[in-house]
């Protein structure tokens, strides 16, 4: 590990002498791909320097033991000694953790989709819950959302609601969220209290660039109507929805929340960039032999990966076996406690991984 962080820290001495080289300042695209990799790696190399200067200062500290110290100095010569082994074996655990392999997606902007699973209105009014869920911490972050596309239920919520969020680190927060979420609640429409049980799916998708995905246009059919639901006159006179289908693949993306049918079309594409890279990663990863299930699954009550039972005020996350309360701060968006649990869970198993 000491070798590895070694060479990263003569790497980013490096880079920061390229940067300052008069022929590369000059140039801005060249300063830019620089400063991008340095940034990329500050963290460990300010983390691994803090901890040189730490072991130094112990060495020095145990050194003054030998000096003929008197008892009173003796002693607090030792208690400086014991908060600097403390620190460095705190160091030493960030290091580790810093030094795991990063998620390439993690800086990326995302694209969420989420759909009322088992249990009809019941469903969607959840689906609509976490929604609100998400862009409420989106909003804590100082993340955008933006809906692209929406399908509301005849009985409020929505059947499914698919949305950007724009943002760094949107993604290395976001990640965990990909599955079933099950709901336990007396429904507002229950007369006799007796408590339902349904689901809503979601999915995390980061946005994958023009030149990462090459959609060949003669691959697309593109569809443009009249957009339903509220909108005023410009709904029944304009046509300004879009439905594009990528003909050998059959994935069907329609958008219709935007008055421009540019802007609807923008979006569209972003949808089915995303869901191609994703498709074509998970093909990637099958042909190495490793296997992954469908990120929501079915939408069936077994597959969840959380449940929100609301009669006790509790929300457990099955893969980790955290149990919170307080549902509707949670709801409210007020997720940093889980998601640091479930990031720190990973964590641990990329490090029994690598010591395996």
């Amino acid at each position: 590990m000491w070798d590895k962080l070694e060479q990263i820290d003569k790497h980013y001495q490096e880079l920061e002498e390229q940067i300052a080289t008069p022929e590369i300042a000059v140039v801005p695209k060249q300063v830019e791909k620089l400063a991008r990799e340095r940034a990329s790696i500050e963290v460990v190399v300010t983390k691994y320097r803090r901890y040189k200067t730490s072991v130094k200062s112990l060495e020095e500290t145990r050194a003054m033991l030998s000096e003929g110290l008197d008892e009173e100095m003796k002693t607090l010569v030792k208690q400086e000694i014991d908060g600097l082994e403390a620190q460095l074996s705190r160091l030493q655990e960030e290091l580790k953790i810093a030094l795991l392999p990063r998620d390439e997606n993690d800086k990326r902007d995302i694209i969420m989709e989420v759909r009322g699973g088992t249990g009809g209105e019941e469903a969607a009014l959840f689906a609509a819950d976490l929604f609100r869920m998400y862009s409420r911490y989106a909003q804590v972050k100082g993340w955008a959302v933006d809906i692209m596309s929406m399908s509301e239920a005849t009985g409020g919520g929505f059947k499914e609601i698919i949305f950007e969020v724009r943002g760094r680190g949107a993604f290395s927060r976001f990640k965990y969220e990909s599955g079933v979420h099950r709901v336990q609640r007396v429904p507002l429409t229950e007369a006799s209290g007796r408590i339902h049980t349904s689901t809503a799916t979601v999915a995390v998708l980061p946005e994958a660039d023009e030149v990462e995905v090459d959609i060949d246009p003669d691959n697309l059919r593109i569809d443009i109507f009249h957009s339903g639901g509220a909108g005023g006159q410009n709904v029944n006179k304009v046509a300004t929805a879009v439905r594009i289908t990528h003909l050998s693949s059959g994935m069907v993306v329609i958008c219709q929340d935007e008055r421009s049918q540019l802007k609807n079309k923008i979006k569209a594409m972003a949808v089915l960039r995303a869901r191609l890279r994703d498709m074509e990663m998970r093909k990637q990863e099958e042909a190495i032999g490793k296997e992954r299930q469908s990120q929501v699954g079915t939408g069936e009550r077994s597959e969840k990966i959380r449940t929100y039972n609301f009669p006790q005020d509790r929300l457990t996350d099955h893969r980790i076996g955290l149990t919170l309360h307080n549902l509707p701060r949670i709801l409210a968006g007020d997720l940093d406690l889980l998601v640091d649990a479930l990031a720190t869970s990973e964590q641990v198993k990329q490090l029994q991984g690598q010591l395996a």
